[in-house]
C-alpha cells in the first residue's frame, strides 16, 4: 500500500506521499514534551527516528490485518479502507497539497486490497499430502511464504523506482544544478588570519554545508522549482506585492558571515553552525512595502506550512538580515531551504530562520501566532550568549603533562570579548581567543593548562560579550527561550 502510493505520488506533488504526510501529521499532533524528548534524545536523527517507528508500527498494523482477514476478508478490507481515508486526510490538510493529490493514496489503497487478496487466496492454496491423494490436501505454508516474499519484493522495487522517478522528474534538482548565483554587489570582510583554532576535533570556522546542522518539521524537504517561486508580502503595509525568483536574482545581493543557532540546543550542544551567506536585506523588502503603525511582528511561512513570528525591529534594524539564496558559494542546500530562505542574526532559528519562504505577513503579536509559539515556545527568541568546549570530549583520556583545551563561543550582534576556564574547582582563567570575524559570528578559543596531573578533572567555560556582560551560569532547559548555564564536562589524564 505504502510502496504503490509511493511511487504514483512521483507523478504528483511532492508531498502527496501518504507516509511522509502520515509522519508530519504526528509532527504537528505531538505534544512540545514529546518533541522536546525526541530532540534531546536523536538530535538530528529525530526524523529518522520517526521513520523507523512509522515503519514498525505500519508492519505490526498489517500483521493484524492479515490476522483479520482470515476471520473476515470484509473487514480486514475496511481496516484498509479507514487506514487509506486517515492518510488521504493527513494528505489534504498539508499546505502545498489539492485535492488530486489524494490520488495516490486511492491507488495505494486498492494495491494494499489487491495483495490482501492475493495472499489470503495463497494461505487457503491446499496442496495433496505425500501418498494420500487429493482427499486429505492442506494449505501450503511454502506457496504462501513465496508469495510475500515476492509481494515484499514488489514493494522494495516500486519504492527504488519512485526515487529513481521523482529525480528524473524532479525540475527543482534540474535547476539547482544549472544555476549560477550572481555576484554580491557588496562582499563579505575577508576573515582574518587566525579565526580558527588549529587542534584536533576543533570545528571549522567555517561548517561546510554537508554538517550543518538541519532541525525543521519537514519529513520530505520541498523541492521547488525556482521558476514556480514567489514570495507574497502583505499585511499591514501600503504597498503589498509579490516578488519573483528572477526578480530576486537581479537586486544588490550582499554577502555575510552569520552563525545560526537552533533554541534546541543544550548547553554545550552541536545544533549551531556557521556560514557565508548570499541574499537580498530584508529591511530593503519591508521598506518597499512600507509597514504600517502599530505592525510589530513579520509571521513568514514556508512552502510546507511552518510560521515563524520575528520582531518587526530585527528586519528593519541595520543588521544583515538576508532572503538568503547561497550558501558557502552555492545555491541553497534543498534540506538547508532551496531556492530561498530566511537568515537573520541574534535570533534563534524558530523565530526566524524560515526555510523554503513563500509569505511575508507584516502583522501583530497579539494578533497573529506562529507554529511553535502556539506549542508552548516564547514568541521572540533573542539568542542567548553561549559557549562550549569542542576539545577534550566529554569523558576523554588524555597524556598527562600539557593538556590542551578549545571550543567556541557566541553572542550574536553583540561579539565576544573573553572567555574563561575553569579546571576542578580552581580559579577562572582567561583563555586565549581567535580573531573576531565579526559581531555575528562565533569565536575560537584555546586554553593551556600546564602540568595536568594524572586522574579524572572536570572543565568548565564561561564567556563575556563586547560590553562586558557574563554570560549566566544559571541552568535552564531549552523550554521555552532556549539553554543556558556553563558548560561543564569530565574527563581524564593518565
Amino acid at each position: 500500500m505504502f510502496a504503490v502510493a509511493q511511487l504514483a505520488s512521483a507523478f504528483f506533488n511532492s508531498a502527496s506521499s501518504p507516509f511522509f504526510a502520515l509522519g508530519s501529521a504526528i509532527i504537528d499532533l505531538t505534544p512540545p514534551w514529546l518533541k522536546d524528548f525526541a530532540i534531546a534524545t536523536f538530535g538530528t536523527n529525530d526524523k529518522l527516528a520517526l521513520f523507523i517507528s512509522i515503519g514498525v508500527a505500519a508492519s505490526v498494523l498489517s500483521a493484524l490485518i492479515g490476522l483479520l482477514a482470515k476471520r473476515s476478508f470484509a473487514l480486514a478490507c475496511s481496516a484498509i479502507i479507514a487506514l487509506a481515508l486517515v492518510l488521504a486526510s493527513a494528505v489534504a490538510a498539508r499546505a502545498s497539497t489539492s485535492l488530486l493529490d489524494v490520488v495516490p493514496t486511492v491507488l495505494g489503497a486498492v494495491a494494499g486490497i489487491g495483495s490482501l487478496h492475493w495472499l489470503a487466496r495463497l494461505a487457503t492454496t491446499t496442496v495433496p499430502e505425500p501418498d494420500q491423494g487429493t482427499a486429505t490436501a492442506s494449505p501450503s505454508r511454502r506457496i504462501f511464504l513465496r508469495g510475500a516474499a515476492l509481494s515484499l519484493a514488489a514493494a522494495a522495487l516500486a519504492t527504488a523506482v519512485s526515487t529513481s522517478v521523482s529525480a528524473t522528474r524532479n525540475m527543482a534538482v534540474a535547476a539547482r544544478n544549472a544555476l549560477r548565483l550572481p555576484a554580491a554587489r557588496t562582499k563579505a570582510k575577508a576573515l582574518p588570519e587566525g579565526v580558527q583554532i588549529e587542534e584536533a576535533n576543533m570545528p571549522r570556522f567555517i561548517t561546510p554545508n554537508r554538517d550543518f546542522y538541519r532541525i525543521d518539521t519537514a519529513l520530505s524537504v520541498p523541492q521547488i522549482d525556482p521558476n514556480q517561486w514567489s514570495l507574497r508580502v502583505h499585511g499591514m503595509v501600503e504597498n503589498e506585492f509579490t516578488m519573483g525568483f528572477d526578480e530576486l536574482l537581479g537586486e544588490e545581493l550582499v554577502e555575510t558571515y552569520l552563525t545560526l543557532t537552533c533554541v534546541s540546543n543544550p548547553v554545550g550542544g552541536d545544533l549551531v553552525g556557521n556560514a557565508k551567506w548570499l541574499g537580498y536585506p530584508l529591511r530593503k523588502v519591508l521598506a518597499r512595502a512600507v509597514p504600517q503603525a502599530g505592525a510589530d511582528m513579520v509571521l513568514s511561512t514556508s512552502h510546507d506550512g511552518f510560521s515563524a513570528s520575528t520582531p518587526l525591529q530585527a528586519l528593519t534594524d541595520d543588521r544583515m538580515a538576508l532572503l538568503a539564496i547561497g550558501m558557502n558559494g552555492e545555491p541553497l542546500p534543498f534540506e538547508h531551504g532551496f531556492p530561498v530562505r530566511m537568515v537573520v542574526p541574534g535570533l534563534y532559528g524558530y523565530v526566524s530562520a524560515t526555510k523554503w519562504v513563500v509569505d511575508l505577513e507584516v502583522t501583530r503579536f497579539q494578533d497573529k501566532a506562529a507554529y511553535w509559539t502556539t506549542r508552548g515556545w516564547s514568541e521572540r527568541g533573542p539568542i542567548k550568549m553561549s559557549s562550549r568546549i569542542d576539545t577534550p570530549r566529554p569523558f576523554a583520556e588524555v597524556p598527562a603533562g600539557e593538556v590542551v583545551l578549545g571550543g567556541s563561543a557566541w553572542a550574536q550582534t553583540r561579539g565576544i570579548s573573553r572567555v574563561q576556564v575553569q579546571i576542578d574547582d580552581g580559579p577562572w582563567e582567561d583563555a586565549q581567543l581567535a580573531a573576531e570575524a565579526s559581531l555575528d559570528t562565533w569565536r575560537q578559543w584555546r586554553f593551556v593548562w600546564k602540568d595536568a596531573a594524572p586522574g579524572r578533572h572536570t572543565a568548565s567555560v564561561r564567556a563575556y560579550d563586547a560590553q562586558g556582560k557574563l554570560q549566566t551560569g544559571e541552568k535552564a532547559n531549552p523550554v521555552p527561550n532556549g539553554a543556558s548555564g556553563w558548560q561543564r564536562l569530565q574527563f581524564t589524564v593518565q
